[in-house]
């Protein structure tokens, strides 16, 4: 069996527990939480954040990208689903009723791109000069800069939650970097 008869014959297991499948915000039942939370994640194999963090199919969106980070193409997803959302009727409002995670972590392939400026300087679509303010080497206080970026987006509704967290690849634990709160304060 190669790899991918392997995925589809877990795909068909999948779809047999499957409650939520053709409904664009699915129900939960009650028993569990409805989390209502944007998490943003890095595309690493080992870092899966709906698996580090147990969120199961309905609970939250889930975006990856090289680093977990906040980039120009990140926030024209979040527009997007932003739009969707409208369109649809779906956009949660009301004090900590919505939560965006930022969820980096240890040991995180974007570090050995420090030595190729110009392949992150793409990336985050900046000038070199200003690529020490992403702290691409150190994922806490990465997590601490793309916190700043998202609270300072004006169309990002101010009662919603923020928080930043870091993934240790070593202990498989989690820790919260930037605490939830509100993405500004009145």
């Amino acid at each position: 069996m190669n790899n991918l008869e392997a995925m589809l014959k877990r795909n068909k297991d999948f779809a047999a527990r499957q409650s939520a499948a053709g409904t664009l915000m699915p129900s939960l039942p009650r028993s569990l939480p409805n989390l209502k939370a944007v998490i943003i994640g890095c595309a690493d194999m080992r870092v899966d954040p709906a698996h580090v963090l147990g969120i199961r199919p309905g609970e939250a969106v889930v975006i990856r990208n090289i680093g977990g980070r906040i980039t120009p193409g990140l926030l024209e997803q979040l527009g997007l689903l932003g739009r969707i959302g409208e369109v649809a009727g779906e956009i949660p409002g009301g004090r900590g009723e919505f939560h965006i995670i930022v969820l980096q972590h240890t040991d995180c392939g974007i570090t050995r791109l420090a030595g190729d400026p110009a392949m992150l300087t793409h990336y985050f679509q900046i000038k070199e000069g200003e690529l020490k303010t992403k702290a691409v080497t150190d994922p806490r206080a990465a997590v601490a800069v793309d916190v700043a970026s998202l609270r300072g987006i004006p169309a990002l509704p101010g009662d919603w939650l923020i928080s930043g967290l870091v993934y240790d690849v070593a202990t498989g634990l989690v820790e919260i970097v930037v605490p939830p709160a509100p993405i500004r304060t009145a």
